[in-house]
């Protein structure tokens, strides 16, 4: 884990200084819950009366004045440590035995279900059964069930057989699914685990030693989905019952608030509630329309990211969103990658495919014109739209969609560049994530597999060249032997958010095969043509995932410079309505997101504005009309008082500028 500083910081009347829980956030639409690393303590502000906070020094404000604000606070104080599968091997013991257990307890209840499948995941369990449809009046059914179990405390006993007696087992017992289990296991001696002598399931372990240790009470199900068998959607579709397991009651009670937590940040929600985004099955799943609110934003984002890479040294590129299938066929995305692409176009009896990735297109650019060693690095970038194949089931908001936009940027460099080029990554890195408020990371560095290309001689100067730059930059990061791609070591980085959940975003990569595939060279100082390295390297992933982590980092809460609206009108009667039409004017013309809002008395006004979570209200009467000025109120600071407009503008711009919160 990396912090660039010791603690994250509300401001307000009060300032909350805590170490953030840690998680694990998944691909698909069942995110878990982050768990807690440390208690949250409670300090007052010694700058209470400063008229800024760093916002970049500062986690998501809470707004002043209102329930969400007391429930954030409540919610903090009320945190408590969560143990995780890494940390306590009872707990997972407790969570794969509890798989077990439901298994039984759907058998007993339903003696026609099939079982399949029951692993311990992040925060619990699953199991895929082939039954009918389950409601939630099953699902208490089954706890039930799993209750009784528990308690007559049967013990949990490990059994080794042969392949033969295992399939004469199975057979014996009509399980077709676990017959396919049984031919996909490698070993000739099979384990077997048993509870009591009334269900056993094909298993590797670990569990508990009986099921009286597991606290029923710290034990709950949480919902029911479709899977299909073996991911594939041509197979039987399946029934998955999830639950959530715990060592104590308590931990399970944290976890529930936690869940709901995550749920009333839940970025489909606000993406509606807010009006920034929405998907249109009109037009497909997985497919993005950016709203008026929501494009702003990203233009923001964009506009910043363009600005700080031209400031280091990149070049901007704009390329196709299609292709011949062939550049695809010398990339080897079609021997590889195939699955996650769209079906061929025939046009003029040419195939054209669908981009997936953007790095052919740079390598195309790269081999638009001769090179020297003297024109090295070369950084080329782009913001490039990409489309993938993903099954409808498992789309979810912007996290998972079909269509999205990479912040790509590819390095061409010599083999004793790679180091600095990649300090320069993870500088620009902690550079961009810093400004969006996150400031603790998680390294992994993944290094040579078993198979790979390239010679042993540059893999491993490719890989010393990332921990030197790794140790640079004093970072910690763990290190995933044999975990690289085939064709080059890699680093990963994962942010962590308000509720300490981790999410994948940047990757620095680098690759010996594409430049083989496509035989890209230079010229060095001996006339000889030589093969440059090619990193690949994304710092913010998607911008449409980017967005929807930042939605829940923030609770649509967003700081003021990134904010849709940045300030709201808000005339006490309509007599003043010309007025703040001038001053929204005044405000639009400096730069400043502003609008008006009037037809409803004040009060409702301000509540309108703190749902739309506006950062500040500028209030107007007769006595601001009369002097020219305006009363602001702000979500984080509460009144700051009678200002002129002039002044009102030139502490907009400053903390815009500065990207600090009012």
């Amino acid at each position: 884990m990396v912090t660039a500083s010791t603690s994250l910081l509300f401001t307000g009347p009060k300032t909350l200084a805590f170490q953030r829980p840690g998680g694990v956030i998944h691909a698909d639409s069942r995110r878990s819950i982050a768990t807690a690393t440390s208690r949250v303590t409670l300090r007052k502000s010694n700058s209470s009366s400063s008229f800024f906070a760093s916002a970049t020094a500062a986690a998501p404000q809470a707004p002043v004045d209102t329930e969400e604000r007391k429930e954030n606070e409540k919610f903090i104080e009320e945190m408590v440590v969560l143990p995780t599968n890494e940390s306590s091997e009872k707990l997972l013991c407790i969570r794969h035995t509890c798989a077990h257990v439901m298994a039984m307890a759907v058998q007993k209840l339903f003696p026609n279900s099939k079982v399949t499948i029951g692993p311990w995941i992040d925060n619990g369990f699953y199991y895929d059964f082939d039954m009918e449809p389950l409601t939630d009046r099953d699902l208490k059914r089954i706890k039930k069930e799993m209750d009784r179990i528990i308690k007559r405390n049967l013990p949990l006993l490990k059994e080794e057989v042969s392949r033969e007696e295992a399939q004469n087992r199975i057979s014996a017992i009509n399980e077709p699914y676990k017959l396919e289990i049984l031919e996909s296991i490698k070993q000739d001696s099979i384990t077997i685990y048993h509870i009591g002598d009334e269900w056993w399931d094909l298993c590797a372990g670990p569990h508990v030693d009986s099921t009286g240790h597991i606290n029923a009470k710290a034990v709950e199900l949480e919902s029911v989905a479709g899977a299909y068998w073996r991911g594939d959607e041509s197979r039987q579709m399946l029934q998955r019952i999830y639950g959530t397991a715990w060592e104590t009651e308590e931990q399970l009670i944290a976890y529930l608030k936690f869940k709901e937590e995550a749920k009333r940040r839940d970025h489909r929600r606000l993406g509606q509630d807010l009006d920034l985004f929405s998907i249109q099955e009109d037009a497909g799943g997985g497919l993005v329309f950016w709203h008026p609110k929501g494009a702003i934003v990203r233009h923001i984002i964009e506009d910043s990211w363009k600005k700080i890479h031209l400031h280091h040294g990149y070049e901007l590129l704009y390329t196709p969103h299609v292709a011949k299938a062939d550049l695809w066929r010398v990339s080897g995305h079609l021997d590889f990658y195939k699955e996650n692409m769209y079906d061929q176009m025939n046009i003029e009896d040419e195939l054209y495919q669908l981009r997936p990735m953007n790095c052919p297109y740079h390598i195309l650019v790269y081999k638009h014109k001769l090179h020297s060693y003297r024109d090295f690095p070369i950084r080329v970038a782009e913001l490039g739209t990409v489309y993938r194949y993903e099954l409808s089931g498992s789309l979810h908001g912007l996290f998972r969609v079909r269509g999205f936009t990479q912040d790509d940027a590819h390095i061409f460099c010599l083999d004793d560049q790679i180091k600095d080029e990649i300090r320069g990554v993870l500088d620009l890195t902690q550079e961009i994530l810093l400004q969006f408020g996150f400031r603790k990371y998680e390294i992994n560095l993944s290094t040579r597999p078993e198979k790979f290309v390239g010679s042993d001689e540059i893999w491993e100067k490719a890989t010393i060249a990332l921990r030197d730059a790794l140790g640079d930059k004093g970072w910690d990061y763990q290190v995933d032997e044999g975990g690289g791609a085939f064709y080059g070591p890699k680093i990963d980085l994962k942010i962590e958010d308000a509720l300490g959940r981790k999410w994948q975003c940047s990757t620095v990569q680098v690759d010996f095969n594409l430049p083989q595939r496509f035989d890209i060279t230079y010229v060095d100082s001996d006339a000889e043509k030589r093969r440059p390295i090619l990193i690949h390297r994304a710092i913010l992933g998607s911008l449409e995932r980017f967005f929807g982590v930042l939605i829940e980092h923030y609770a649509g809460d967003f700081p003021l410079w990134i904010s849709p609206i940045q300030a709201r009108l808000l005339p006490v009667t309509d007599s003043e309505v010309n007025y703040c039409k001038k001053v929204v004017s005044e405000l639009k013309s400096a730069g400043i997101r502003a609008e008006l809002s009037h037809g409803e008395r004040l009060p409702k006004l301000i509540r309108n504005a703190e749902k739309q979570k506006i950062p500040l209200m500028a209030v107007v009467g007769p006595k601001e009309v009369e002097s020219q000025t305006v009363t602001v109120r702000s979500r984080y600071s509460g009144e700051l008082g009678t200002m002129t407009v002039d002044e009102f503008i030139a502490r907009v711009r400053s903390a815009v500028e500065r990207k600090t919160c009012w």
